[in-house]
């Protein structure tokens, strides 16, 4: 039995043929364009039914490369084993999933999901979604930091960029760039991320750091696709009214050169050695490849039909292109220049990016507490530290270490927990049982001394090391140190003790300094009655 749902109210919208290009608008529904369209077939027509997919069992992925293919109109992202070029699952995830980002550990997938105003998490490691992340309105592209904390998201149709904490799975920051963005990337130093403002013809400079806009760059006409420079001193951003790529110098912030290539050209990645941009004509169906050093395109690939987007393999031998029409992916061999046979997916091939999914091993985290949260100059405080096993496997029963680093101003008294076998220098711990995913060994509770003269702010770090466990685990703590109140001096050591007249007995004034009984009598003031 097919269990099937029907959209309907959608709005009226002008019909295209077929062949109509990939790089046609349709033009806004009655309802303020929320379902504006760059591609021919991006709407939903009133009546049209729609298959729900019933989800997929967990189950572990061999570790390799992969290609994650989002699928408009199937609202499921197809994953290629790029060793073999073939889909080896189907991932549901939410409605008209348009952009795709894996982490750069290769342990999660971002999908966008344009008509849910969401984005899908899905782990890697079992092709599941585990988390959705409500979003701006039309969530279109996505782009993960290097350093994997946080994924930035274009919101199309509300002007705006989502920040997520890829730890939380959270929104953490929203922040406005131009009109109706649509791409996004992040320079590979973490510094700043580029966004495409579609309709401002403008590329929004973000520091990562602040999530404001720094500058703005005037490029071509619909701005779609942007790509960094593995030197991150370069961006190439796709004009895909005029048929040309801007070239920034992202040190300037400023257009140093426009490159004609094929018609409607939207994706753009930079090839890993840095020589060569693949850009994606979608009405040329062609690759075009651009020399980096002149800025002149050197060879013209064909693809499939409506290509939309690409990505490189981390080795960078492999380029594989999403064909929207022919619901096909190319592979292009990137030292020949040619495309191989075409890897059939779902309906409606979008977003394309690639990951190497790492081997199911342990994965140790280290979560460090201040009680009370704040210290005293000359006093004690505490820390807690917790080791969570966060990855796929159990600890393998070889030891794990837990050192802390204390900063200058602490010393250490007293290191301990159920367990673990501990010193004081340095405060290391150590234990060798067996940890489960997802459980976390007792909790250590270390004890510091306060120096008197200690900063007012503190900051130490600790780290968590073996279990099988690949890569280090490490916290940090910052803790305010409240400055040690001093006691007030006695009256008569105070500096102005001796100034003229403070101490005398008979200071000026009668009877000052006299025992009460001995003050004489002096009776009533004369004066009127």
């Amino acid at each position: 039995m097919t269990i099937c749902q029907t959209v309907s109210g959608v709005g009226t919208q002008e019909a295209l043929p077929p062949s109509a290009p990939p790089g046609l608008r349709v033009r806004r529904s009655w309802w303020g364009g929320f379902l504006r369209a760059l591609v021919a077939g991006l709407v939903l027509v009133a009546g049209l039914a729609l298959p729900l997919v019933a989800p997929q069992p967990a189950q572990a992925v061999p570790p390799g490369t992969y290609a994650y293919v989002a699928n408009f109109n199937d609202d499921r992202v197809s994953v290629i084993d790029t060793a073999t070029n073939t889909v080896v699952a189907t991932v549901p995830v939410g409605d008209a999933p348009w952009g795709v980002a894996v982490s750069p550990n290769g342990t999660r997938a971002y999908v966008t999901n344009r008509s849910g105003g969401t984005v899908s998490v899905i782990d890697t490691a079992t092709d599941t979604v585990v988390a959705t992340v409500p979003v701006g309105l039309e969530p279109l592209g996505v782009a993960v930091s290097p350093n994997g904390a946080s994924a930035y998201v274009t919101n199309f149709g509300a002007d705006t960029v989502s920040v997520i904490d890829t730890n939380t799975n959270t929104v953490v920051a929203t922040f406005p760039v131009g009109g109706a963005p649509l791409g996004v990337t992040v320079s590979p130093n973490g510094t700043r991320a580029y966004v495409t403002n579609s309709d401002d013809n403008t590329v929004s400079v973000i520091n990562t750091l602040s999530n404001t806009a720094v500058a703005t760059v005037t490029v071509g006409g619909f701005p779609f696709g942007v790509a960094v420079s593995p030197d991150s001193t370069r961006a190439y951003v796709t004009n895909s009214d005029d048929n040309t790529v801007s070239v920034i110098d992202t040190l300037s912030n400023t257009v140093v050169a426009t490159v004609t290539v094929g018609a409607a050209p939207q994706g753009v990645v930079v090839l890993r050695d840095g020589a060569s941009v693949y850009v994606v004509n979608a009405n040329s169906n062609t690759v075009s490849v651009i020399d980096r050093v002149s800025n002149t395109v050197v060879d013209t690939i064909p693809v499939g039909t409506a290509p939309r987007e690409v990505a490189v393999t981390p080795d960078g031998a492999d380029a594989y292109v999403t064909n929207a029409n022919d619901d096909t992916v190319s592979v292009i061999d990137t030292a020949s220049r040619t495309a191989g046979d075409p890897v059939p997916v779902d309906d409606l091939p979008f977003g394309v990016a690639i990951g190497v999914v790492p081997r199911p091993a342990p994965a140790l985290t280290l979560v460090k507490l201040t009680a009370g949260g704040r210290f005293a100059q000359g006093g004690q405080g505490t820390y807690t530290l917790t080791v969570t096993n966060t990855g796929n496997l159990p600890t393998d029963g070889s030891p794990v270490t837990l050192t802390d680093t204390l900063p200058a101003g602490l010393t250490p008294v007293g290191f301990s927990g159920t367990g673990w076998a501990c010193t004081l220098t340095p405060p290391s711990c150590t234990r060798s049982d067996v940890l489960a995913p997802g459980a976390a060994h007792p909790p250590l509770t270390l004890t510091v001394r306060i120096a008197p003269d200690a900063p007012k702010q503190v900051t130490n770090t600790a780290t968590v090391t073996g279990g099988g466990a690949t890569g280090t685990g490490t916290a940090t703590a910052t803790t305010t140190v409240d400055r040690r109140h001093q006691p007030k001096p006695p009256h008569h050591d105070r500096p102005d003790h001796g100034k003229p007249g403070h101490g005398k007995p008979d200071h000026l004034k009668p009877g000052h300094g006299m025992p009460a009984h001995t003050l004489p009598y002096l009776g009533h003031r004369p004066g009127p009655r």
